[in-house]
């Protein structure tokens, strides 16, 4: 598998798409109220998070999935820079918060999976764009539109002092075609903390014969929102997990994903799924048998 940083994917690709380049962060708002008072004001934005430019055909529709647990203030700074910078993308678009139900252990794969297969159910989305609550872009020259092959966005992270730390690095921002995200059954289901799930999906991209395409550093640059919150705890066989991901890529993932959908609120500035995935278990199993302990 090749990582290629491609300069042409920051380029204007759209009629009428005229970006303002590097952005200022804006964290002035604080929730949904504010983010919504100041939408209402965007032409075209018709609930749900959703929008469609008028004064021309869309080429692409994508789905915004946004997995999430306890972040408010996160939320409302990424919306607020995000709508505005997909509308002048003229990207046809629609936002999913996916948020995990009760307090065990965060399970970001299962609700990236749970995120993907509701908003199937409502368009047939061209790609999907899976996106850090905590991470804010700051150029809007990178684009949000459907890649040809895999594009990680998020390249140059403030934390990371704007350079990439690992090449096989997908977390953060990620965009995806639908194709290729069911060729690799999407994301794995068995990372249960912090960690891991995003890896294993580099290894499905590889395994699959896919290339990682990433724009340049210098405008694929997001600000990491620091936060108080009590980090999620670590995922303790998550290399043991990554060194079987070949193996149960094709028995693991989208086509296994167990979840129920809670409730569901259309916002404006997005449509907000409550999913309960279920309780961490100390046994992982994969085709009824017992995989690996959880220690």
């Amino acid at each position: 598998m090749r990582t290629t940083f491609h300069p042409q994917l920051a380029l204007v690709a759209y009629w009428g798409y005229v970006p303002r380049g590097r952005l200022r962060l804006d964290v002035s708002v604080h929730n949904r109220t504010d983010v919504e008072a100041v939408l209402r004001r965007s032409p075209y934005l018709r609930g749900r998070g959703s929008w469609t430019p008028q004064n021309c055909a869309a080429q692409h529709r994508v789905a915004l999935i946004i997995p999430y647990r306890d972040r408010t203030e996160h939320l409302a700074t990424l919306l607020h820079t995000l709508h505005p910078l997909l509308q002048r993308q003229r990207l046809e678009y629609r936002v999913y918060v996916v948020e995990q139900y009760g307090n065990d252990t965060f399970n970001k794969g299962v609700l990236m999976n749970a995120g993907a297969r509701e908003a199937l159910r409502d368009t047939d989305f061209h790609c999907f764009v899976f996106h850090d609550v905590d991470m804010i872009p700051e150029d809007d020259r990178n684009l949000y539109s459907c890649p040809l092959m895999p594009r990680h966005l998020s390249v140059a992270v403030d934390k990371f002092n704007y350079t990439l730390p690992y090449t096989l690095l997908v977390g953060g921002v990620f965009s995806i075609r639908l194709e290729h995200f069911l060729a690799v059954n999407g994301y794995s289901n068995l990372y249960w903390g912090w960690g891991g799930e995003d890896d294993d999906m580099a290894y499905r991209i590889k395994y699959r014969k896919l290339e990682i395409l990433r724009p340049p550093e210098t405008i694929a640059r997001y600000s990491m929102i620091k936060h108080d919150h009590r980090p999620e705890s670590p995922n303790a066989i998550r290399s043991a997990l990554l060194r079987m991901a070949k193996k149960r890529s094709s028995r693991d993932g989208l086509n296994t994903v167990k979840y129920r959908v809670v409730w569901r609120h259309d916002h404006l500035a997005y449509t907000h799924l409550m999913v309960d995935i279920g309780q961490h278990h100390r046994w992982h199993f994969l085709n009824g048998q017992r995989l690996i302990i959880n220690f």
